[in-house]
């Protein structure tokens, strides 16, 4: 049954293919190499070649790989999640190849702190040093941000006025409700409550209470049945507040919890929410998100969306990181097609005036 309906599907999607193209052009090839990835190596594109780079930061250097076609007709930048590949992360690398192949000449950095899963604020000067570098390879320029990289992301580009698009894709506004997501939803992923207090850990001002947090996020992580109770009882009144947090289960209390944490850490919490610059944007904002995402709520993308004036693209079968199974692409694959076709178009198309 499930390989009849999958030939079914593939019949429907040869029959509309020409249609498609012609409206459409190198979108369908890319959004159907971003649904389906064993198609990636048989549909038509250019030829692109990976070099690592340097980009020039205050005080340092941020690495990256560039992928450049032969004659690239504008520059996207790529920001990686919280993830220990960072810009190598298998999903991201496809993408920069897949907008490579479509004529896009694709910058993607290493974040170590975001690798690292920790947001410090330094983020946003770094990806706006690397929207310069960009922007000095080609133009015009564009920005596609990914989960917890989607802020520092939009926070950098209002400061840049020539930025065509920004997208962000499985993103949050504020880091107080994906907070609350994370420790008390149903649906949340249990390993993210270690995520989130690797994040958190950063974000105390007692060093102490930091280093201790951070020791406890990684033991944690690296063992979620790991007896971190002396870490526990080691620590300040900052380390305890957030610790709380990080522990809670009941949505009556996150209110409550939030308002003991230390000034310092409402300071960054407020310094690394992208919502009050979503108005700010110059350029389009193109916001999408999984719906069943258990890491970041499709929610914080309506918000998003609404702040900046457009609309949210919510993908059914697109969970935190990528598509379902093809199995399960099967039941909204119909509705979620033409979005997914909607987005590549529009990454595509910011290379246009």
């Amino acid at each position: 049954m499930a390989l009849r309906a999958l030939s079914v599907a593939a019949a429907l999607a040869t029959a509309v293919a020409g249609v498609l193209w012609l409206c459409c052009g190198g979108a369908l090839f890319l959004s159907v190499a971003l649904a389906l990835p064993a198609t990636e190596n048989w549909l038509p594109g250019a030829e692109v070649t990976r070099a690592d780079v340097t980009i020039p930061l205050a005080g340092g250097t941020l690495a990256a790989d560039l992928y450049r076609p032969a004659r690239p007709r504008g520059a996207i930048l790529l920001v990686h999640g919280l993830s220990p590949a960072g810009r190598r992360q298998p999903d991201l690398a496809r993408l920069a190849r897949l907008l490579a192949r479509h004529g896009q000449l694709v910058l993607v950095p290493q974040f170590d702190t975001l690798a690292a899963f920790k947001l410090d604020g330094r983020e946003v000067a770094a990806i706006g040093a690397a929207l310069d570098h960009a922007a000095s390879l080609a133009s015009p320029v564009a920005v596609a941000a990914f989960s917890f990289g989607a802020g520092p992301a939009l926070l950098a580009t209002p400061e840049r006025p020539g930025i065509r698009l920004a997208g962000s894709f499985g993103g949050y506004a504020d880091l107080r409700s994906v907070i609350a997501f994370i420790t008390t939803s149903e649906g949340a992923e249990p390993y993210n409550r270690w995520k989130l207090l690797q994040l958190l850990a950063g974000f105390v001002g007692d060093e102490r209470d930091r280093g201790g947090l951070d020791l406890l996020a990684q033991a944690k992580l690296a063992n979620p049945s790991e007896d971190t109770g002396r870490l526990e009882l080691a620590l300040g009144a900052d380390g305890q507040a957030v610790l709380a947090l990080v522990h809670n289960r009941r949505p009556d209390a996150v209110s409550q919890l939030l308002a003991r944490l230390s000034p310092t850490t409402h300071a960054a919490l407020d310094r690394l929410s992208p919502l009050p610059v979503m108005a700010r944007l110059r350029g389009r904002a193109l916001i999408a998100h999984g719906r069943a995402d258990t890491s970041i709520p499709y929610t914080e993308s309506l918000r998003l969306a609404n702040a900046a004036g457009t609309h949210a693209i919510v993908l059914d079968t697109f969970h935190h990181t990528g598509p379902f199974s093809p199995l399960e692409l099967v039941g909204y694959g119909a509705r979620d097609a033409w979005r997914l076709l909607s987005l590549a178009d529009a990454l595509l198309r910011a290379r246009e005036p």
